[in-house]
């Protein structure tokens, strides 16, 4: 799963969120230099990628996309999540999804200081472009997409992705909500845990 459904699995916990948003862009034991929240989040995002890496229900979805995009194959299962997630938004939260992400926008903007500089070089796109909101349609997922074609360096077209999706839409919509119910229970219990 991508930036959404990780700062959804957070249960609301602001450092959690600020951890679990950041953590790509923080290598190895790099977390020890965060606070106690936020190196929580970084370990729980961490422990949702394995999760969702090794989960049988998102292979099945993988295995769709890998003969087309090999290394990629799983950026694209991250990326159709968080858009089930988004589009279904009601389904999981009260508060409509434009004040969520942009509560979490303002957050980050709260909480500079302690963000590293990959995701601070990112931050103006993701909130001008509205990223949590675009992942709701296939078309803003698209967008978003091909901005990353630019960053693997047009090593494959994910935009093309979408078709697969398009192709597999009812497959990929059950696979996500079996998924999810179980993420969540996983998530929770290593909130409480760690």
């Amino acid at each position: 799963m991508n930036f959404l459904a990780h700062i959804y699995l957070s249960e609301g916990n602001e450092a959690i969120s600020i951890g679990n948003f950041i953590a790509d862009s923080v290598k190895g034991k790099g977390y020890t230099k965060y606070s106690e929240g936020i190196q929580k989040g970084i370990v729980i995002h961490r422990s949702i990628d394995f999760f969702m890496d090794t989960h049988p229900l998102v292979k099945q979805g993988a295995d769709r996309l890998f003969p087309s995009f090999r290394h990629y194959h799983l950026v694209l299962m991250d990326m159709f999540y968080d858009h089930l997630l988004a589009k279904n938004w009601s389904r999981y939260s009260e508060v409509p999804l434009e004040v969520y992400a942009e509560n979490f926008y303002q957050l980050l903007e709260d909480n500079i200081a302690v963000l590293p500089d990959k995701t601070l070089r990112m931050l103006p796109h993701l909130r001008r472009e509205n990223w949590l909101l675009q992942y709701a349609t296939l078309e803003g997922l698209a967008f978003i997409l091909f901005q990353m074609n630019y960053r693997i360096r047009h090593k494959v077209d994910l935009v093309s992705g979408i078709e697969i999706f398009k192709q597999y839409e009812t497959e990929y919509e059950s696979e996500f909500e079996a998924f999810f119910i179980e993420v969540q229970a996983f998530v929770h219990e290593k909130i409480i845990s760690i």
